[in-house]
């Protein structure tokens, strides 16, 4: 648990919708792994893969790229629980990561070596994704500080790199950009945010509250008009009649 004390400790649960903090179960061989689109006060992507019961995190600063060539800048954030794979919402503006957040990709993943816990304390994890948008091999290089070596900060600096594979698409570092919907449910981050009411909450999926019934206008029952009752009829004045002169 302590090694979500940090995620748990930057969040008011009892306003984001995010999932608390809990260690998850293994998944088995292939772990999980996650790419959230997510715009907050700038637009990344949240890479998550699943190791020791938390999803291990990097922000990414731009969309990862097929181009061997092209290196994407990751910044190592705090674990995450395993149940935040399924997120996808509205963070409310004024928390923490406040935006909206799309399920870019999901899938699983394996490590190329023997000991991912090693590797990545080392600064060098190589891993295969099997994805829908991710696949093949990546590498995930830890930056060094020319001074200190490694930095020591919470934030440790990293590099995202495709390796040469089937996968790669060399000479187009952006062939991934053009992918903007999610894959769990086929909005856009804009759809997703103008419909801020369908968001994710703990232990259920997601779900569309009802959108609240406009209330009825109260209308006073009015009765309708009385007929004046017509006017009766004058009487014609009698015809006067005429003496006949004898």
């Amino acid at each position: 648990m302590a090694r979500l004390t940090a995620y748990n400790r930057k969040r008011d649960f009892a306003v984001t919708p995010e999932p608390p903090g809990r260690i998850g179960k293994s998944a088995g061989a292939r772990r999980r792994f996650v790419i959230q689109r997510h715009a907050a006060t700038r637009l990344h992507f949240d890479l998550r893969l699943e190791l020791d019961g938390v999803y291990k995190s990097w922000a990414v600063t731009k969309v990862p790229s097929l181009d061997p060539a092209t290196k994407r800048l990751a910044v190592e954030v705090e674990d995450h629980p395993i149940d935040y794979g399924t997120f996808e919402g509205t963070i409310p503006k004024g928390e923490y990561g406040g935006g909206t957040v799309q399920l870019w990709d999901n899938g699983t993943w394996w490590p190329q070596g023997e000991n991912p816990q090693r590797d990545l304390a080392k600064g060098s994890l190589k891993v295969c994704f099997d994805g829908k948008r991710m696949k093949g091999g990546w590498a995930l290089i830890r930056l060094r500080d020319d001074k200190t070596g490694f930095r020591r900060s919470t934030r440790h600096n990293w590099l995202l790199i495709k390796e040469h594979d089937d996968s790669a698409r060399p000479g187009e570092p952006d062939a991934l950009a053009s992918e903007v919907t999610s894959v769990k449910s086929g909005r856009t981050l804009e759809e997703i945010a103008s419909r801020s009411r369908n968001v994710w909450h703990s232990n259920r999926s997601e779900t569309s509250e009802p959108e609240p019934k406009p209330r009825a206008t109260a209308k006073r029952a009015t009765a309708p008009a009385k007929k004046k009752p017509a006017a009766a009829p004058k009487p014609k004045p009698a015809a006067k009649k005429k003496l006949r002169k004898r």
